[in-house]
């Protein structure tokens, strides 16, 4: 795994060795007026209208109750309801569902995520993603690092943020996956991959993805195929208490079913369908995406027999989008 720091190319150098190839940075949402528009105008002035780094901006809009699409349309980007895309395949709330679906809708080889609620942040954040894709062959999956404050502006604390970072997913990847441990932030939401690794990959529908991602990349290419790159300082807006308890159970359970021979303790509700999915008894989902729904693990194949029509995997993730075929051939 290589280390890299955001200010090792300069954004001539990375326009010039991507040539022809397609760009796509991807913003996942939910109920994020207050800060989208922000996102994808800033970037799309400093990398699309400047500079030719960035082929297209795509919002998937994950339910939300707010302005979120209009806001983010009116800023330029391109705007999908994530319940609408691939229809045949079902929905399901969550940021990995969003992340997924995102495949059906872009162009790019390459695709950058960012999270949507970003408070203190600059657009160096995409070049410095796309410099090891871009230059170096070998890397399929990019992560960002950054000094994570808790809050921002003047009440900030500095490095007191990633609580769900540093109380479960760190520790969990020094104990199950310890080819990980060099990973600083390995939950971070700005991070870049191939797409030809990341339509191979299973993906979970909630907050696992990023950690789900990087276990089965480095169990498919090996650890060479991983670097990040340090992008400074990062803040956003950060949840409730009770809300990190629903995120922090997802990571577990998608890290316990990676590593083999442990109990997730994720059943199917006695009151819900096959999927397993049931709402959380503590989670609102007022704001930010849905952290209560989750997959059961007893899935025994890809399925589309739910009420809901989801096509889920053994694990309850989304299957590698290369294998789900187009609507026209599902059709």
């Amino acid at each position: 795994m290589s280390t890299h720091h955001w200010r090792d190319w300069s954004l001539e150098e990375l326009v010039e060795v991507k040539g022809e190839r397609v760009v796509s940075l991807v913003v996942p949402a939910r109920n994020e007026a207050a800060t989208v528009g922000d996102v994808v105008s800033r970037v799309r002035s400093a990398l699309v209208d400047t500079v030719a780094l960035l082929d297209e901006i795509v919002v998937i809009d994950s339910d939300s109750t707010d302005a979120t699409y209009d806001v983010a349309t009116d800023a330029g980007a391109v705007v999908h309801r994530a319940a609408e895309i691939r229809p045949d395949l079902g929905t399901v709330p969550g940021k990995g569902e969003a992340m997924w679906k995102a495949q059906f809708v872009t162009r790019g080889e390459l695709l950058v995520f960012m999270d949507a609620d970003l408070l203190d942040w600059d657009t160096h954040f995409v070049p410095g993603l796309l410099g090891p894709l871009l230059t170096r062959p070998e890397v399929q999956l990019v992560k960002g690092f950054y000094e994570r404050p808790l809050g921002s502006g003047s009440s900030a604390v500095p490095f007191e943020g990633g609580r769900v970072t540093e109380l479960v997913a760190r520790p969990l990847i020094r104990l199950l996956f310890p080819d990980l441990a060099g990973l600083h932030q390995p939950l971070a939401g700005e991070w870049a991959v191939r797409r030809s690794l990341w339509q191979t990959l299973s993906v979970p529908t909630s907050y696992a993805v990023e950690l789900a991602s990087l276990v089965d990349t480095v169990r498919a290419h090996g650890l060479e195929a991983i670097a990040q790159v340090d992008l400074g300082t990062r803040a956003h807006r950060h949840q409730a208490l009770r809300d990190l308890s629903g995120m922090a159970e997802q990571i577990m359970a998608a890290a316990f079913a990676r590593a083999g021979g442990f109990e997730t303790g994720l059943r199917p509700s006695s009151t819900t369908g096959p999927t397993g999915l049931r709402p959380s008894s503590t989670t609102g989902g007022e704001s930010g995406f849905e952290t209560g729904l989750r997959p059961s693990s007893t899935t025994d194949q890809a399925t589309t027999d739910s009420p809901e029509g989801v096509l889920l995997d053994e694990r309850g993730d989304r299957p590698p989008a290369v294998s789900v075929g187009t609507e026209e051939e599902k059709a």
